[in-house]
């Protein structure tokens, strides 16, 4: 098969959307309801897989981590969380290399348990998108300001709003060039301050002090949470950071969303799996352990929500320690890097929210208008509508709006691990099947050894982690209704939107023996080529590497 053709058909258009046996699917008549077309590379799938880890939670959220749980504790803490992510990961993965299908996990969930986990799952993971978005588009009026206070925020948050709603319009292949592009970006950034960062802690800086590992034992390795003493309140700090990590992490399945536009999905879509743990041992665990070495956990500029600190470059560990370090001229441009950040994260979560929509209206749990897509393959209904959400950004810089809107995000942390737990059981499910129905997982596009035990513990610790994720309001002096409120509500309605969709669909869990392993089968085949063989050196390296 000629390069050529095989880029013919990996384009053509995808519209197996439905599911044969579902009882509640809307009837789908229209062609231009039901068609996505598959648009991104290979190297856009592996630069997405990289965007959704890298973000502000690395490079400023970590400034909180640290101050809660001392080096140590912001170390383990990422390293346990990196753990789950990665079990949830290679859970999604199996599937959706498998069935790389529109609407990513929320269509599994359909598929391998019933239409109420779908309903419960899709709503949630769009209500996470759909509100992260206006939040990432207000912080980058935030970041703008550090060069320039004199312009209205209403100003920078309309340019923003204009930049990620035209990437989105112009189709997932935009989308997947500007995510390169972004994501590369990130990439070297974290990458040259990690580099940076060993250099000063070795005496590589302007001042040539050698910090080793001084701050790991002054101010020691733990923080006594909120003064708490002994290994109660280290405890505690420790787990304030799991807290902080879950979101920092919270974005890695965008690649499921992004599966139903891959081209040669059965083949790049592992690759990119493969690769999760070295991003995350790279990048986040190489990046918090020097992040502890670099700045002492009782820095009081680690308060992030210090006057004229809050969501600019001046608010991340990495730049504490070059300005501590006496280098001047590196601070703005992180703070550029931190730009592209933002926009990056905005673009993705209307993306996102966009194809959870589509991935509703696919499984009968919204209106089937959402389905409308244009020749190219673009949701337009579902883009236009999403975007509309964004404006939610001008609340977000409202003196008085802003503590309102600031309640709606604080709950995108749960939202994101209930995914997780939701992932998890969805793959329990597909495990049982395959075993059910005498499939050798070995000859599935990817799968990985020890299951289900990694989904199960990613299903147990997520839910765990949502539970005691608002200790903080039981401490004495703590309480606070606005914080308990929208720490738990979406962890009590993820099971209220369940029971009430069982009761609404009125269909039983689907039966092992009885899933659907086969349809779209034959098209996913058919978009399924080889690689052609690489014409030199550069080439082969560019392959290995993405």
């Amino acid at each position: 098969m000629s390069q050529e053709y095989a880029e013919k058909n990996a384009t053509e258009v995808y519209a197996k959307a439905s599911i044969e046996g579902s009882d509640h699917e809307p009837d789908l008549k229209a062609p231009h309801e039901r068609t996505l077309h598959r648009q991104l590379k290979n190297r856009h799938i592996a630069m997405i897989s990289i965007g959704g880890v890298i973000g502000t939670g690395l490079f400023v959220g970590t400034a909180n981590a640290l101050r809660w749980g001392g080096p140590v504790g912001l170390l383990l803490g990422y390293s346990i969380m990196g753990t789950i992510v990665y079990s949830v990961m290679i859970s999604l993965g199996e599937m959706v290399a498998y069935l790389p299908i529109p609407g990513g996990h929320i269509k599994l969930a359909e598929r391998f348990v019933d239409p109420a986990l779908s309903f419960a799952m899709g709503w949630n993971y769009w209500y996470n998108w759909i509100i992260v978005a206006p939040a990432e588009l207000s912080a980058s009026a935030l970041l703008i300001n550090y060069w320039n206070q004199s312009v209205n925020n209403a100003v920078w948050v309309i340019m923003c709003i204009v930049v990620v709603v035209t990437i989105n319009m112009l189709g997932a292949g935009a989308y997947g060039e500007a995510e390169f592009i972004f994501a590369s970006i990130k990439v070297l950034t974290i990458t040259g301050l990690i580099i940076l960062g060993i250099v000063l802690d070795l005496g590589g800086g302007p001042d040539h002090d050698r910090i080793g590992f001084r701050y790991w034992k002054n101010p020691g390795p733990f923080v006594q949470y909120d003064g708490i003493p002994g290994t109660k309140g280290q405890f505690l700090g420790w787990w304030a950071v799991m807290t902080q990590a879950a979101f920092s992490f919270i974005g890695t399945e965008i690649v499921a969303i992004a599966a139903g536009e891959a081209k040669n999905p059965r083949r790049n879509l592992p690759k990119a799996i493969r690769r999760v743990y070295i991003r995350i041992l790279l990048f986040y665990i190489g990046g918090t352990a020097v992040i502890g070495l670099l700045v002492p956990s009782n820095n009081p500029d680690l308060n992030i929500s210090g006057a004229g600190k809050a969501g600019t470059a001046a608010a991340s560990p990495f730049v504490i320690a070059i300005e501590t370090a006496g280098i001047k001229s590196l601070p703005s441009l992180i703070n550029a890097c931190l730009l592209t950040s933002a926009w990056s994260a905005a673009s993705s979560d209307l993306y996102t929210s966009s194809r959870a929509l589509y991935g509703l209206a696919a499984s009968g749990n919204a209106p089937r208008i959402f389905l409308r897509t244009s020749r190219t393959g673009l949701p337009y209904v579902s883009v236009i509508f999403c975007a509309c959400f964004t404006s939610l950004a001008f609340m977000a810089i409202s003196s008085g709006a802003g503590t309102a809107f600031g309640w709606f995000s604080n709950m995108t942390s749960i939202a994101g691990l209930m995914t997780w737990f939701g992932i998890s059981v969805t793959y329990i499910r597909f495990y049982a099947g395959t075993k059910a129905q005498g499939i050798d997982r070995k000859t599935l596009p990817y799968w990985t050894r020890f299951q289900p035990f990694p989904a199960w513990y990613a299903c147990i610790a997520t839910v765990t982690i949502c539970f005691f994720s608002g200790f903080d309001v039981f401490l004495n002096g703590e309480w606070s209704n606005a914080t308990f409120v929208t720490t738990y509500i979406l962890f009590v309605m993820f099971p209220i939107m369940y029971v009430g969709a069982r009761i609404y669909y009125r269909v039983k869990p689907v039966a092992a023996i009885d899933m659907d392993f086969k349809s779209d089968i034959d098209q996913i085949e058919a978009d399924t080529y080889d690689d052609p063989p690489p014409k030199n050196k550069w080439e082969a390296f560019w392959q290995w590497l993405i």
